[in-house]
């Protein structure tokens, strides 16, 4: 949260609160713009993969996030809110996918994945998912995540490739970019 100084709200000085009411207007149009371009591609992502939910899961400190958008089928399948546990995404995970790593599991049920991960997926009704980071400035902003929770989904290359497409596009926008500077 950026502190304003007194001067920029000031009634006395016209230029200062027109550059500081400016500044907050600004603000929020890039995250109004921010939003829709998310909620653009996650609800375009779920139709195109034909999935129960994309979400995206937004890092705001060291490895802790929540999911902050979501595209579901069926209200039934909403996880908007939802973190992560600790415990299960830690710098190993962190660090395989600074390095770019897309993951695809047709099955968490027959994939070899940790015990926390597992119990993990299985509360938030996943059967089948497909993770994409999305980096910016070299950080691990958050992941693009499509999740099957009626059974397993065999991901195709088309599938992965476009899921990376998604995450790239949403790393190389301005308003998400300009975020944390």
């Amino acid at each position: 949260m950026a502190i304003h100084s007194h001067a920029e709200f000031d009634p006395s000085s016209n230029t200062s609160t027109e550059e500081g009411l400016q500044k907050v207007l600004n603000r929020l149009v890039n995250k109004m713009q921010r939003d829709a371009l998310i909620r653009q591609t996650t609800t375009q992502l779920r139709e195109h993969l034909q999935v129960d939910r994309v979400v995206l899961y937004y890092f705001y400190w060291q490895w802790h996030g929540q999911v902050t958008f979501e595209a579901v089928s069926s209200e039934r399948f909403s996880i908007l809110g939802s973190t992560g546990p600790d415990e299960c995404f830690n710098e190993q995970y962190a660090a395989l996918y600074l390095a770019g790593r897309i993951k695809a599991i047709a099955d968490i049920e027959t994939e070899l994945i940790t015990p926390c991960h597992r119990d993990f997926l299985r509360n938030l009704q996943v059967r089948a998912n497909l993770i994409a980071p999305i980096l910016t400035n070299r950080r691990l902003w958050g992941l693009l995540v499509a999740h099957h929770c009626q059974g397993t989904h065999i991901w195709s290359q088309s599938d992965i490739e476009i899921i990376q497409v998604a995450a790239q596009t949403l790393a190389t926008s301005p308003y998400i970019l300009g975020e944390r500077e």
